[in-house]
């Protein structure tokens, strides 16, 4: 019976996404200001972000001390290239650009950086009401030299947008019972190898 309900519930959940997908399409968004950020290289605007195409993709990331955001931005590294195919894609936050260089190389990130710090940005383009600094996404479109913001969302465990959460949720896991961590590799007491140079634990 529970594996019944199951199928029936996921039929529902592909109906519901499929036309939540489409009102999506159609949603025109409401026009935004050209924000200025600034990256490792100076200052850059929202316009200039959407490179060659009219779609941009900006992730709201809480920063380096987030490791929520880092979990969501490890499974967006590596859809990137497909992400970038068809629309710019840039992860904001408010931490300083060295400090989001430096933790986007220790995670391999490839994501062109932005830090909204100093900006109205953050509190004009929040995907949450109450909350400045959430995390989520942004879809801004650019129409005949105006920026348009098309379509928002925020992240949290268990949403559709962290694939992770599915897959714990096959084995009966989810916030409750599973927080992630920045690492998890732990030395063991002895080392088989004779324990020489090892890196300190991180």
């Amino acid at each position: 019976m529970a594996e019944s309900e199951i199928q029936d519930l996921e039929a529902q959940i592909f109906e519901l996404t499929a036309r939540l997908n489409e009102l999506k399409r159609q949603s025109t968004g409401a026009p935004v200001g050209d924000y200025t950020f600034r990256t490792a290289d100076g200052t850059t605007t929202l316009s200039a972000l959407f490179g060659s195409h009219d779609r941009l993709l900006v992730i709201h990331n809480m920063g380096e001390k987030c490791r929520y955001c880092t979990l969501w931005a490890d499974g967006f590294n590596g859809f990137l290239p497909h992400l970038e195919d068809a629309m710019s894609v840039v992860l904001a936050s408010k931490d300083e650009p060295d400090v989001q260089r430096t933790f986007a190389n220790s995670r391999g990130w490839r994501f062109r950086l932005v830090s909204h710090a100093d900006s109205d940005y953050s509190a004009e383009q929040s995907v949450h009401s109450e909350y400045e600094n959430a995390p989520g996404a942004v879809v801004y479109e650019r129409r005949d030299g105006q920026i348009f913001r098309k379509n928002a969302c925020q992240f949290g465990p268990g949403d559709q947008y962290c694939s992770l959460w599915n897959l714990l949720g096959l084995a009966g896991l989810d916030e409750g019972t599973w927080t992630p961590q920045f690492r998890y590799w732990q030395r063991p007491e002895e080392l088989e190898d004779g324990g020489e140079n090892v890196a300190p634990a991180s």
